[in-house]
């Protein structure tokens, strides 16, 4: 099995490019920061994702820098000659899907994280007698 599933920020904005003229597919590539560990062991990881068709046009327009992602899809390994004709490792994650972590848009999120609760409209406020607990 070869599954990936990932959540982290869009580090740029997207990159997208159409294949050849015959095919015309939307190819979009975006990197992801993944923080992972903790204290002195926090570290950064840097993961490139690649979407294609719909998938990589609806990346173009609605993922932007900063905004956190979730996304699922499978590693790709390949390699390439630097200038030196040292063989440089390469891994993509190949998009199968993706959404947004944090809501439909950059903005901050509607409630306050530090306290765990949206708070209630004035319809959604009831008395105690109509709780269905004490």
């Amino acid at each position: 099995m070869n599954k990936a599933v990932l959540c982290g920020r869009v580090t740029k904005d997207i990159e997208l490019k159409y294949s050849s003229k015959d095919t015309s597919m939307a190819i979009a590539r975006y990197t992801l920061a993944i923080d992972t560990g903790y204290g002195d062991k926090k570290r950064t990881d840097f993961i490139n994702c690649v979407a294609f068709g719909k998938a990589g046009e609806f990346a173009s327009k609605y993922f932007s820098k900063g905004l956190r992602v979730l996304v699922s899809g499978n590693i790709k390994t390949g390699s390439y000659e630097n200038k030196e004709k040292v063989k440089i490792p390469t891994f993509d994650i190949l998009v199968e899907t993706q959404e947004f972590a944090d809501g439909n848009n950059n903005t901050a999120p509607a409630t306050n994280p530090e306290e765990g609760f949206e708070p209630m409209t004035e319809e959604q406020n009831t008395d105690d007698e109509t709780l269905p607990f004490t």
